[in-house]
């Protein structure tokens, strides 16, 4: 195991009462901080996440930029941050593997591919999983930088994180990160990770309207990079 340094971990939770503890539970005991961005949620899921020993935070608009964007004003000594999902889907356990290639200096961001490894049959439903292979065809096309996946479990230093100048609020939030990482010149990695079915149902994909919204704003993203030289 490598020497870990101001590590951060940001989990974006909105009703997620069943599985955040769980998902505390998994994360490695060398994590120095712990940011749980309560994204609005209705019921216990900050008070389970505070009596575990998270710094809970609030963040009242409902998007998954924004909470994950509230989390990174308030990791201000980290060198370090991992964006990991509080529905259990992902193995905090196996953070090492996103984080060691920063530490030894082989990488800014480390992407945790989930086609790559092995993901459980249904974690991944349709729509994701071809939605994932739209958008990653269009980046190596538009880039030439071939991605696998758009995976929520990511790490990157901070002062890289800094650098991208990230401007997404919501969905497009993951999709513009690898965008902006390309035209900055960072060095990006992608690394198998597995992936199980969610605790509880996703607020984007398990519903009609959450998916296609998410897959909209997805390609808006990539097209308005495209055009304009970064993201809108």
């Amino acid at each position: 195991m490598n020497y870990y340094e101001n590590v951060t971990v940001i989990i974006p939770a909105l009703n997620e009462e069943k599985s955040i503890a769980k998902v505390l539970d998994a994360i490695p005991d060398w994590v120095n901080e712990i940011i749980v961005t309560d994204n609005a949620s209705k019921d216990e899921t900050a008070k389970i996440a505070s009596a575990k020993g998270a710094r809970v935070i609030t963040e009242k608009f409902k998007g998954y930029g924004d909470a994950c964007y509230r989390g990174i004003e308030q990791a201000r000594f980290a060198r370090i941050i991992v964006f990991l999902d509080a529905d259990f889907s992902d193995y905090p356990e196996k953070m090492s593997l996103l984080v060691d290639p920063i530490v030894e200096g082989k990488a800014h961001m480390v992407i945790g591919s989930r086609t790559l490894g092995l993901a459980q049959k249904g974690s991944l439903t349709p729509q994701q999983y071809w939605g994932n292979k739209l958008a990653c065809f269009l980046i190596g096309l538009i880039w030439g930088k071939q991605y696998t996946d758009l995976g929520p479990f990511r790490a990157v230093s901070a002062e890289a994180l800094h650098q991208l100048n990230m401007r997404d609020r919501g969905y497009g939030w993951t999709v513009e990160m690898q965008i902006r990482a390309i035209q900055e010149g960072l060095d990006v990695m992608e690394v198998p990770v597995n992936y199980r079915k969610r605790i509880g149902k996703s607020k984007i994909s398990g519903t009609i309207t959450g998916t296609l919204m998410a897959g909209t704003i997805i390609i808006k993203t990539i097209f308005s990079a495209a055009m304009f030289g970064k993201s809108r």
